[in-house]
């Protein structure tokens, strides 16, 4: 099973809220959408904050935002769309913008086939929601760093 090293974004707004996108798997693309974070593979070469900044612009178009530390590490195993099981190795970076209405130009066609919405979430909201929301416990996951407290090196948290 080959590994994908991937970037994955905790980006806040400067209202504290975090921005997450709502899709469907590519092994799954008539299944239920589920929220996440922002982010995705690293390309050859490109290290773990190389390649957040890559997706937080693909991804949202934001170019204001300031990276900070890998807070989490979650490794699993996740079939592709073609049925190709790969080993997502999983780097959770904390980053922060101003906000505002992400931008989706930067989406590439199966981005577009499989997001179906993006949005701030406040924390009260996650907490209150009934909709999926990866990574499992992601609210617990964010009280510490809500408050500025990152670990000295990346926390593992759970598949």
């Amino acid at each position: 099973m080959r590994d994908r090293l991937t970037a994955r974004v905790l980006l806040f707004d400067a209202l504290g809220q975090l921005l997450l996108m709502k899709g469907r798997l590519p092994s799954t693309p008539e299944g239920p959408g589920i929220w996440f974070t922002v982010g995705g593979g690293a390309e050859p070469g490109e290290t773990i904050l190389q390649a957040a900044a890559r997706e937080i612009v693909e991804e949202t178009g934001f170019t204001d935002a300031v990276l900070g530390p890998v807070v989490w590490r979650r490794d699993g195993p996740l079939m592709l769309g073609g049925g190709e099981t790969v080993m997502f190795r999983e780097h959770y970076v904390v980053a922060r913008c101003a906000g505002g209405d992400p931008d989706r130009r930067g989406w590439d066609a199966e981005e577009r086939r499989l997001i179906d919405d993006i949005r701030w979430w406040p924390h009260d909201a996650l907490l209150a929601t009934d909709e999926t929301v990866y990574p499992p416990g992601l609210t617990d996951h964010l009280v510490p760093i809500l408050a500025g407290d990152y670990p000295a090196v990346p926390r593992v948290i759970a598949w």
